[in-house]
């Protein structure tokens, strides 16, 4: 496989940010699992494998450093419906690596930034706070009659900050709910001792965060295997 990664927009990253892909993708899969509630992921040959569980999404395998030879060796061995891989690589080199019978899904992106500790509360009417649960932080955005409006989670693998799920109700969508999510979360991060932001964003999100000071690493493409 191709050793490259784009920035998400046809730019080709340097090689800094290369190097630095595999430990972020460390750092995201740890606190992804987390942030889920899923078991601790397991050592697999290039990566991590983690028993997601639930309905169309079994079995996810994590690869950071994936070659041709290794992918198309998984997607041989692992067929169980349900099953995914995701890898720091283009699509269409996972695509052109794997055997029939997996469905290529859409392409994320992996993003950092530095946490400031520069926070900001959303605006009126809507307030804004954020709760702990177990290990994970929780920022959620209500309207005054206290209905949940945006949300988004924060885990942290060690001085790393791991976004996940940060949603707007489509009934309150482009009234910056979403920025204010990030601020409180990236506030939040930056007193708990955690300096790095890292997250795996869709398309329409990576323009959001790009908005508030993110940088693409790395394409994140996805295959599964369909489960009827």
């Amino acid at each position: 496989m191709p050793a490259h990664h784009q920035d998400g927009e046809g730019r080709t990253g340097s090689a800094t940010s290369r190097a630095h892909v595999p430990g972020l993708i460390t750092a995201w899969v740890h606190g992804w699992a987390v942030s889920r509630g899923v078991p601790r992921p397991v050592v697999v040959a290039g990566g991590w494998r983690i028993d997601v569980g639930t309905a169309g999404h079994r079995i996810r395998y994590v690869l950071r450093t994936p070659d041709d030879g290794t992918l198309a060796d998984l997607g041989r061995r692992e067929v169980v419906p349900g099953t995914w891989i995701k890898v720091a690589a283009d699509p269409t080199d996972l695509k052109r690596a794997l055997p029939d019978g997996w469905t290529m899904a859409d392409t994320g992106y992996l993003m950092t930034a530095s946490f400031t500790g520069v926070g900001g509360a959303p605006s009126v009417p809507y307030t804004s706070r954020v709760s702990t649960d177990g290990d994970v932080a929780v920022a959620v955005c209500t309207d005054p009659t206290g209905e949940i409006a945006a949300s988004g989670r924060l885990a942290a693998a060690g001085n790393v900050g791991v976004i996940d799920q940060v949603e707007t109700s489509p009934a309150h969508r482009r009234r910056g709910l979403g920025s204010a999510i990030m601020r409180s979360l990236g506030h939040h991060a930056r007193e708990m001792g955690m300096r790095t932001g890292v997250l795996v964003a869709t398309d329409d999100g990576r323009e959001l965060y790009r908005t508030l000071g993110w940088t693409v690493r790395s394409p994140i493409a996805a295959a599964y295997v369909p489960e009827s």
